[in-house]
């Protein structure tokens, strides 16, 4: 890393594995998740999670505010929810001294640190796009006034891969949005047997701070310095160009992608790429920081063509033909 004090940031980063150790207190698994989370909040951006009911989708998000000491607040996405409900409405006050009345503007409970947009396929686009202004430019617009959101600012939003009857999928310039797309599995049996153990007893494990907001804003500026090899990022250009169809090389991509991914793919990969070295107690990107996060980052990112479903091939399946045809270094 150049032109970088790393002593004034060895003390936080000697406290990361610690941050681990007090989610893992509360989450049994999931570490591919959590570390997947944690990436997304030092990178500055969105994650979205995925998952049937019961995998501890919001229990993961409260731990890690409660661990990190952020304002949270959780969203629960309803077909009857209103853009105001998220962002915050005018009310007419009075002044008490002159009798004059005048708006004043009521926050939402978009202005937290850690927001959780539970179930967000189940809001129509009018409410689901709110978010867009707020998760890009960290800002509301109400009335033609600029209200700044709270810094850090991180919006994790769930969905459930089952019951699509009567959601709203998200359009892709939403899903664009979001940095990293999680997708949560059962746990192994070793785990859920901890799960059943640990949730059924009266004992209580207590979750402590580890960092503040400072902390991790602190972190965020670190993981921008840290350093990427020129090779690595022209790797990582020509595999987002090699995922869309007119350019491709890769039959699989020509006969199943009908988008590929757009250049905040190429951003993101090389973000969450810094961000998870940081994590990993490294001041450099390596080729396995990009092999294990181009899934998350890209399988929100291609427009699949419809014989994809019918044959039953996904994202995840092409992607993972892109990078064993990809003759590009990592």
């Amino acid at each position: 890393m150049e032109n970088i004090d790393t002593q004034a940031y060895e003390e936080l980063l000697q406290r990361l594995p610690s941050l681990k150790k007090e989610i893992a207190k509360i989450i049994v698994g999931q570490q591919e998740a959590v570390e997947e989370v944690l990436i997304t909040l030092l990178a500055g951006g969105h994650c979205l999670l995925e998952g049937v009911p019961g995998l501890a989708k919001t229990l993961l998000v409260k731990t890690l505010s409660e661990a990190m000491d952020l304002q949270f607040k959780r969203i629960q996405f309803t077909p009857d929810l209103m853009p105001g409900d998220i962002l915050g409405t005018e009310v007419l006050e009075e002044d008490h001294s002159t009798g004059k009345r005048f708006f004043q503007f009521n926050q939402g409970p978009i202005f937290s640190n850690l927001v959780l947009a539970d179930e967000i396929n189940r809001t129509p686009p009018k409410t689901q796009a709110a978010l867009l202004e707020a998760m890009q430019e960290k800002k509301v617009t109400y009335a033609g006034k600029n209200y700044t959101l709270p810094n850090p600012f991180l919006i994790i939003a769930t969905q459930n891969p089952i019951e699509q009857s009567g959601t709203y999928p998200l359009p892709e310039a939403q899903m664009d949005r979001f940095l990293l797309y999680i997708k949560l599995g059962y746990p192994t049996e070793q785990e859920e047997l901890e799960i059943l153990e640990k949730t059924t007893g009266t004992g209580q494990e207590n979750v402590d701070v580890v960092f503040n907001a400072g902390d991790i804003k602190k972190l965020q500026e670190l993981t921008r310095q840290v350093h990427i090899d020129k090779s690595l990022i022209s790797s990582i250009n020509q595999l987002i160009r090699q995922s869309r169809p007119d350019e491709s090389k890769s039959e699989v991509v020509k006969k199943y992608v009908e988008w590929g991914a757009g250049p905040r793919a190429g951003q993101a990969l090389i973000l969450c790429a810094k961000a998870r070295a940081i994590i990993q107690g490294r001041f450099s990107v390596i080729p396995d920081d990009i092999k294990l996060l181009v899934f998350p980052v890209m399988r929100h990112r291609l427009s699949m063509h419809f014989r994809a479903e019918a044959e039953g091939v996904d994202a995840d399946k092409v992607i993972a033909e892109m990078l064993k045809s990809a003759q590009i270094g990592i």
